[in-house]
């Protein structure tokens, strides 16, 4: 069994390998050097913590040696032979498989503005140190993008004493997959903090001091920094001839168009039973876990189809976001008021089916209701929309036949 990539979704296949009895070699194929390491830290922790930067690894060594799994860091594969069934490495090495996993995530999006070689992108550990190194007081850092990961590192960014602003081209931030009444709340969050948001502003160029805008006004920017969303890397499967849409397309298994690769994560998409079997991508923590899980089942003989409901968190200075579903499918939206001015907003569709939830609040408070809605829309259920409203209505009874 060989996986390309150190990530979430090659580190949960190796474990699952042999929690379902594999016994042969594993063999784990990534261009970074360090052992899997946990990504989302990467823009909060990695940069606000007091300590210096450091990999949050999902395998170490002592789990790589009781896994039996060998790691082969720093030569990322460069062509997957089909034919032969070999994986061909940068460092002129040929690994065979009998079995191959593709895991090899997303790349954030470059910009094309002139200029654009000033900015700074976050995908790895070293973007990270590199990053936390630029982010000194006082500096005017500009944030181009008004995403999650631009977000997260304009929060960062202030807790370190920097001056921010964040330019978004669209009408307001967030506008994938988050409902407006949640995304008001979170600009509004950055703008207490001290941050500058710049909603609808398009942006000519980059020169050495300033980002300038459409309308030909500057903004400061010692740093700039990119986060204008990331884009699968298909570049392997392209080339080894699989099919591709948007991103490698997979079966509900996590099979790939040849019956002896299968992918994960980031880079792949697939049918979802839950939404009709519409084709979905996902770039989330858990989903990447998810689908590791029953690729590895299905590598050795399984036949089992992932359904796992989407999940995905953030975390915006003292607010968390927690998105399950697919909200954008919604109809209806029913509101549900929690204690501290948390809420959770309950999506369903045409038919009364819920299909997705969204929540804000502080720590924990929205985490039990918006796992037992993620439960229902996983039933397909169409829930009593008054116990939905009730913030003191207890939702367990609801999962209930």
């Amino acid at each position: 069994m060989v996986i390309i990539g150190g990530g979430k979704a090659g580190a949960r296949a190796a474990i699952g390998f042999r929690e379902h009895g594999w016994e042969g070699s594993i063999t784990i194929v990534s261009d970074e050097a360090l052992l899997p390491y946990d990504r989302p830290p990467l823009s909060k922790a990695a940069i606000t913590d007091e300590a210096d930067p450091h990999a949050v690894l999902l395998l170490d060594e002592g789990m790589i040696a009781s896994l039996g799994v060998t790691f082969v860091g720093g030569a990322g594969a460069t062509s997957i032979d089909r034919k032969h069934k070999t994986l061909h490495l940068a460092n002129g090495d040929e690994v065979p498989y009998h079995k191959l996993l593709i895991a090899t995530g997303a790349e954030p999006r470059r910009l094309t503005t002139p200029g654009a070689e000033r900015a700074l992108m976050l995908r790895d550990l070293r973007d990270a140190v590199e990053i936390r190194n630029a982010f000194t007081p006082d500096k005017n850092i500009a944030v181009i993008g008004g995403g999650f990961i631009g977000l997260e590192l304009a929060a960062s960014a202030v807790s370190r004493g920097c001056k921010v602003t964040v330019i978004e081209a669209q009408p307001r931030i967030l506008m994938r997959g988050v409902p407006e009444d949640i995304s008001s709340i979170i600009k509004a969050r950055h703008e207490t903090a001290g941050t500058t948001v710049l909603t609808g502003t398009g942006i000519s160029h980059i020169d050495a001091t300033h980002v300038v805008l459409s309308d030909g006004s500057k903004v400061s920017a010692d740093i700039v920094i990119a986060g204008i969303g990331a884009s699968p890397r298909t570049q392997l499967a392209e080339d080894a001839k699989l099919t591709i849409d948007n991103g490698i397309a997979c079966d509900a298994g996590m099979r790939t168009s040849d019956p002896d690769i299968f992918a994960s994560g980031d880079c792949c998409s697939f049918p979802h039973p839950v939404f009709g079997d519409a084709r979905l991508r996902f770039e989330a923590w858990r989903n990447a876990s998810d689908q590791a899980e029953v690729a590895a089942e299905n590598m050795l003989g399984g036949t089992k189809t992932y359904r796992a409901v989407p999940w995905f968190w953030s975390d915006q200075h003292d607010l968390t976001l927690q998105i399950a579903g697919m909200p954008g499918l919604g109809k209806t939206i029913v509101k549900r008021l929690l204690k501290d001015g948390a809420f959770i907003l309950c999506h369903l569709d045409a038919d009364g089916r819920l299909v997705g939830a969204s929540g804000i609040g502080q720590g924990n408070v929205i985490a039990r209701d918006v796992r037992l809605l993620e439960m229902l829309v996983g039933k397909l259920s169409k829930p009593d929309l008054a116990i939905l409203a009730d913030g003191t209505a207890q939702l367990k009874p609801l999962l209930k036949p």
